[in-house]
């Protein structure tokens, strides 16, 4: 996406690179929101709390010391440029929550990036998990048709050593005079 007004443009993957899941959630940072919408961390962290009635916590969180040493272990930076507080992290709701109180064009044009990516995301997981259980069908099928190949091969092996070893058996009905 385009930024008429910065001339800057921002790549999906800059924005899906940013997208990390903590607690279960597909989240984003606010450090990283402020950058994609060109303002400071903390003034952000200042209109949200202005706001804070708009983000309840399955809308935002703060991170714990935990959740904080183990990110920066995954995304491997040695330390994040002097934080004091730990960070905040916005669910897809509370991203779209923050439309309503960022109102610069450029606020509103990445937040409307980053709703299309959620979705996108949304979606691939969707069609793997409708994959996943359609693979699942397919085991258990497989595993049936191998239980009765096995029992027709045991039917047939049967039948061979009936054929190879046959029992005479006395012929009932008129008898030929020799």
């Amino acid at each position: 996406m385009k930024d008429v007004n910065s001339g800057i443009q921002i790549a999906d993957e800059r924005i899906i690179d940013k997208i990390y899941l903590i607690r279960g959630q597909k989240v984003m940072l606010d450090r990283d929101l402020a950058t994609l919408y060109g303002v400071t961390t903390g003034n952000l962290n200042k209109s949200v709390k202005r706001n804070i009635k708009r983000f309840p916590d399955d809308f935002m969180f703060q991170l714990n010391e935990e959740e904080f040493k183990i990110l920066l272990f995954q995304i491997g930076i040695a330390s994040w440029g002097g934080t004091r507080t730990l960070p905040y992290a916005f669910t897809e709701q509370g991203v779209a929550m923050l439309s309503g109180i960022l109102n610069s064009d450029r606020a509103i044009r990445v937040n409307v990036q980053i709703m299309r990516i959620f979705t996108r995301i949304r979606q691939i997981f969707t069609d793997t998990l409708s994959l996943k259980l359609e693979v699942e069908e397919i085991k258990k099928k497989l595993k049936n048709q191998d239980k009765n190949i096995e029992l027709v091969f045991s039917y047939l092996d049967e039948l061979i050593t009936r054929q190879e070893n046959p029992t005479h058996r006395k012929h009932i009905g008129y008898k030929a005079n020799n």
